[in-house]
């Protein structure tokens, strides 16, 4: 599952509409039990009851939440669904998952423009926050409510005294915790006993950031995979005619530098992953020196088993990186999946790049062993 870190953010989708626009509805999952094909946060937007982007589980569901999304579409009133898979399902194929996945429908998100503008603003700078989004449902047949707020930790959001403090505090934990992907749920006892009323908390971050040193064949179709994958790729190199957008059409950004300069100067967090596969082993310790110790979420080069060797009593030799450092590279980088092609190299690594993404907070930066 790929959450909030897609190519492009979804939502920015909206906040690029036209606020004069009609037809187009946001559905939501907002909660799952057993097994269902989407997990809580995952998003699709309709247009006329008409898949435009995202997804919310495809087949069965997916026709289903878009009849709701043309009804929606012509009121302009919102919902949250049950779907039972083992129960409403036609297909004896999709009654085997035998999960319920809950959708909230969203009939009018242009209704929230300005959030989701404060959202594509907050990214774009880089800062990443919390959408939160307050659901009220009635008695009945009776539309639910749906408000929406943004929020960066560092704004309060105009709620009632009895909903603010539980909100903003797992605002704070979502936003405090290494886990950027855990979409939450808060039910809070309404002050009317006629309505229920739920909050749906999902961070929202920048995309993580892939740095590649060494534009040559496999950096090239890394930086391919790394766009795939929502990745913002930097490719790093000092030749011109490797180090240009001909040569890598699927790089955010080219840097042609001097390769350990460069790679000393970029910062290093747990949302940074390093590919190093320059043309040669001085470029490598180069790029890899600047590595060294850093908070970098994952710091992978490539090298034979000799080459590794070689490199890492070099580094320790020279003080360079202690044991306990060494050990978090991860070297020769990617999976062994028998690898004997540039893509399939790249395959390799970008699977690597995705178990370490998704990796729990807490282990983030142990060493996976190869």
């Amino acid at each position: 599952m790929f959450k909030n870190i897609s190519m492009r953010n979804i939502y920015f989708r909206i906040a690029e509409t036209d606020p004069t626009a009609t037809g187009l509805v946001m559905a939501t999952v907002t909660g799952s039990r057993g097994s269902t094909p989407q997990k809580p946060g995952c998003t699709a937007i309709f247009q006329s009851g008409h898949l435009v982007e995202g997804t919310v589980g495809g087949g069965v569901v997916e026709s289903k939440v878009g009849t709701i999304a043309l009804q929606s579409a012509m009121t302009g009133d919102s919902s949250l669904v049950d779907y039972y898979l083992d129960q409403d399902a036609e297909d004896p194929e999709d009654a085997l998952c035998g999960g319920v996945i809950s959708i909230l429908i969203d009939g009018s998100p242009l209704k929230h423009i300005a959030v989701f503008r404060m959202m594509q603003q907050s990214i774009t700078e880089g800062t990443g926050g919390v959408l939160v989004t307050q659901v009220i449902s009635g008695t009945g047949d009776a539309p639910v409510q749906v408000t929406r707020y943004w929020t960066t930790a560092a704004t309060d959001l105009p709620l009632p005294d009895d909903y603010r403090e539980p909100v903003m505090n797992a605002v704070k934990t979502i936003i405090d915790s290494a886990d950027r992907t855990a979409y939450r749920k808060l039910g809070i006892n309404a002050l009317s006993q006629l309505q229920k009323v739920e909050f749906f908390l999902e961070p929202v971050f920048p995309m993580p950031k892939l740095y590649i040193a060494g534009a040559g064949h496999v950096g090239k179709a890394v930086s391919h995979m790394g766009k795939l994958l929502g990745f913002e790729v930097t490719v790093i190199d000092d030749r011109k005619e490797y180090a240009n957008t001909t040569n890598l059409p699927d790089a955010d950004n080219i840097v042609v530098r001097d390769i350990g300069e460069a790679m000393a100067e970029i910062k290093k967090d747990r949302d940074t992953f390093i590919v190093i596969v320059t043309r040669g082993h001085s470029h490598d310790a180069d790029a890899l020196r600047a590595c060294i110790g850093s908070q970098a979420a994952y710091v992978g080069m490539m090298g034979s088993k000799v080459k590794v060797a070689s490199m890492h009593e070099k580094f320790i030799s020279n003080g360079w990186a202690t044991p306990e450092q060494w050990e978090r590279i991860y070297t020769p980088i990617g999976f062994a999946i028998g690898s004997q092609t540039v893509d399939e190299i790249a395959v390799s690594i970008a699977a690597q790049l995705i178990q370490i993404r998704y990796k729990e907070a807490g282990s983030r930066g142990a060493t996976v062993k190869k």
